[in-house]
């Protein structure tokens, strides 16, 4: 069972910029990609960022020249940059782990973001 442990979350002012960090038990490369999803309160998750085994990355568009995704192969870490952030990009963040075939994915058990003045 693999586990994935985000950290970096917590209360940023808008227009601040947090890091976000997904740590897994093994090499990220094993998967076919690393990806950040999103849960604010009342809604469904969304898509957020990915980062593909290849290393090409796809953000949604709410987030697109905000967020950055990167990863270190070495540290097993995926990385979520956010700059300037609005008060709607509050929410839990998930972090995903994106199987090759028909295994099941994993998840990261959430990090809260809390934009607020």
């Amino acid at each position: 069972q693999e586990q994935l442990v985000e950290s970096g979350g917590g209360l940023v002012q808008p227009g601040g910029s947090l890091r976000l960090s997904c740590t897994a038990s093994r090499s990220i490369l094993s998967f076919g990609s690393m990806a950040w999803y999103r849960q604010a309160p009342g809604k469904q998750r969304e898509y957020v960022a990915e980062i593909i085994r290849s290393g090409g990355t796809m953000y949604a568009g709410s987030v697109k020249g905000r967020f950055t995704i990167s990863r270190d192969n070495a540290k097993n870490t995926v990385y979520l940059q956010m700059d300037s952030l609005y008060p709607e990009d509050t929410a839990v963040y998930y972090c995903k782990a994106v199987q090759v075939g028909t295994a099941p994915d994993y998840w990261g058990q959430g990090t809260q973001v809390t934009v607020s003045s």
